[in-house]
Parts: C-alpha cells; structure tokens; sequence
C-alpha cells in the first residue's frame, strides 16, 4: 500500500516545531502557478528556540547533519502551517543547503543530507529527491548551523 506523504510522516514519529514568522521584510513562502517557494529556514526547536554553532568550532559533522534535519522539520512545518498537509505537494524540485562552517570543513553535502534524507523519506526516492547545491558560509543568522530553502511541485 502506498502512503500518502502526510500518512508516511506521520509513520516517523517526529513531531514538527512551530512554523516560523518572519523576522524580515519578506515572505516564508510563495505559490506561482504550480511551485511552491521556500525561503531559508533555519532549525527551529520545538521550543521556537534556534539550535545554535558552528560546525568545525561549536559542532560536529553528525549535530550538522541532525540541524538539517530539523531544518527540514521546520520547512515541513511551513507547509502544513499554510496549506493544512503535506499531500499538497507532489515533489521536491530544488534544495540550496547552506552550512555555517570554519574554512577547514569540507563535508557540506553530508550535513545537507539530514534534510534530504527526512524529504526523501517522506515523499519517496522518486519525488522526494530533487536537484541541490550545498555550500558552505562564513556566517549565517543568529550563528545557526544549517539554513535551507527550497521549491517544490503542487498538485
């Protein structure tokens, strides 16, 4: 039996952190046509606390990679947030995966997994995976780790 994407989170037993608000002049989200556009989301605790360092100084490999992940916790919770379940959305399209590291870390792709992986494992391989770039920054807001936006596909 196939699960819907809300049916296979659910399956997970995460639970999602409040959708953030936005704390600039911009948008969390915006729909054109069939797309739907994410901006950066940083990991957001269920507390609305921020998970906070930098990896290579304040964190390892594996907390950068769970960070992302929470990013996408958050992301998700976007989505629910604005559009009641995650069935709206057919498929991942793009992943931009930005890690706040030191110069000496190398390994960006592997934290930005955290956050494909849990898309992955909600949408499924074939919609769940889309095109991505992974980069590492000198900083990111308030020192978060991960920051990621993304577009995905509607219905």
């Amino acid at each position: 039996m196939n699960l819907l994407p809300q049916e296979k989170f659910e399956t997970l037993g995460l639970s999602l952190p409040p959708a953030p608000q936005p704390l600039g002049i911009y948008k969390p989200y915006l729909v054109d046509g069939k797309y739907l556009y994410l901006s950066g989301h940083g990991p957001v605790n269920d507390d609305k606390s921020l998970i906070i360092g930098r990896i290579g100084d304040d964190m390892d490999i594996e907390e950068g990679k769970l960070a992302a992940r929470q990013v996408g916790l958050t992301m998700l919770s976007t989505i629910v947030t604005n559009f009641e379940s995650l069935n709206k959305v057919k498929r991942v399209i793009k992943v931009l995966g930005m890690v706040n590291c030191n110069g000496d870390f190398l390994r960006h792709p592997y934290v930005i997994n955290g956050c494909s992986e849990l898309f992955a494992e909600v949408w499924g391989q074939e919609n769940g995976i889309g095109v991505r770039s992974a980069v590492g920054m000198g900083s990111l807001p308030d020192n978060i780790p991960v920051e990621v936006e993304a577009i995905f596909e509607l219905w």
